[in-house]
């Protein structure tokens, strides 16, 4: 099996495989061709590829020899005429990407895309949404604390008291949790909303206040993902997020609904409570934020309120974070590669058939099919 590893949009400093994890992969038969540069911004020249035998090839040629390509984003429009029944490995978004499912099907392309794995315990040591998640939860504190203006712990000096900064996170999924347990390194009070009560123990345990809403819908059959919420369960969450915005400091959002416009949680009024200086990190902007004011990379000044939007904190530890996408990629390749070296699909592998998106022409996620096919009917 060849394996190429294409080089990310420009503004991407990540890469899907290290060399580590080449070498990893070509132990187990599989060629590996890498397009030239496609590692030097984590860290990765092409002499990195080549000591554990990999070769260094041109996008064209990437394109053309390798049975499956690998990469994070998905691949650029003038691509996809240059292959054809291709293998495609990454994070493709398919449930807001339709035209790129479209472009699949049209060549006949199999694609996985790892963001639509489902979030079970078998699936942990694949899942790159909670991998890069970590990341940005922890650059996220270390974000906030650069941008606020006043200090995180308590501090008892000759020259007065200085009170702990405040912090509310919203969403406690891999990257809240981690942003609790950094915050709390840092001396921050945190409080903590989540619609998942489940997740109150695992916050409690990290030393955060755990902010309850009762009548959330229940998230037990949505694979691990956010599901939207009834308008009586919005108007509670609502209220009870106001009173600790209006006391918070800092703020981090992460709430996102796979294939939706992220939700407002954090209204205009709410955002009048709070006092000059407070900080907002938006992790959710890429898909509008969790502000009606967030604006994807770039920061928004709202009343002396500082809204940070950044959905690729991740990218700011590039070599770490290529790391564990690597690893992801490589436990994932083992389920459909078989000792061989062969591409093997085993459709009955409920985590194959979950990241897979389109095969022989067809769409086989049942999730991205409800979404595309009416659509591509009309």
């Amino acid at each position: 099996m060849i394996i190429g590893v294409l080089k990310e949009p420009s503004f991407e400093t990540r890469v899907s495989l290290l060399a580590e994890s080449a070498a990893a992969l070509i132990k187990k038969g599989n060629k590996l061709i890498v397009e030239s540069g496609a590692g030097d911004k984590s860290f990765n020249n092409n002499q990195e590829y080549e000591k554990v035998g990999a070769e260094i090839k041109s996008r064209a040629e990437v394109l053309e020899q390798a049975d499956i390509l690998l990469s994070i984003h998905p691949l650029q429009d003038e691509d996809f005429p240059k292959i054809s029944s291709k293998i495609l490995l990454g994070v493709y978004q398919p449930l807001s990407n339709g035209e790129n499912v479209i472009k699949s099907i049209e060549r006949k392309i199999t694609t996985f895309s790892l963001d639509m794995l489902p979030r079970t315990t078998r699936a942990q040591a694949m899942d790159v949404l909670s991998s890069q998640a970590n990341i940005a939860g922890y650059k996220a504190v270390l974000l906030a604390a650069n941008s606020y203006g006043r200090y995180f712990p308590m501090f008892m000096t000759a020259a007065g008291s200085i009170a702990p900064a405040k912090m509310l996170i919203l969403g406690a999924g891999v990257a809240g949790l981690q942003a609790i347990a950094t915050a709390k390194r840092l001396g921050a009070v945190v409080e903590v909303f989540d619609t998942r009560p489940a997740v109150k123990e695992e916050v409690m345990s990290l030393g955060a206040k755990f902010v309850e809403v009762e009548g959330a819908a229940d998230a037990s059959t949505a694979g691990g993902y956010a599901v939207e919420q009834t308008e009586e369960y919005k108007q509670k969450q609502q209220q009870r997020i106001a009173e600790s915005v209006a006391k918070s400091d800092i703020i981090i959002t992460t709430a996102q609904i796979p294939g939706k416009k992220a939700p407002i949680l954090i209204t205009e009024e709410m955002l009048n409570s709070m006092r000059n200086g407070s900080v907002i990190i938006d992790l959710a902007a890429s898909t509008g934020g969790n502000t009606p004011f967030t604006k994807n990379n770039e920061t928004v000044n709202y009343n002396g309120v500082s809204i940070i939007g950044n959905s690729s904190l991740q990218s700011t530890m590039p070599s770490d974070a290529s790391k564990l996408y690597g690893k992801n990629i490589v436990n994932f390749l083992q389920l459909i590669i078989d000792k061989e070296a062969n591409f093997n699909l085993n459709w009955e592998d409920d985590l194959v058939k979950g990241a897979c998106i389109t095969h022989n022409g067809e769409i086989i996620n049942d999730r991205v099919k409800s979404i595309l096919s009416p659509s591509m009917n009309n």
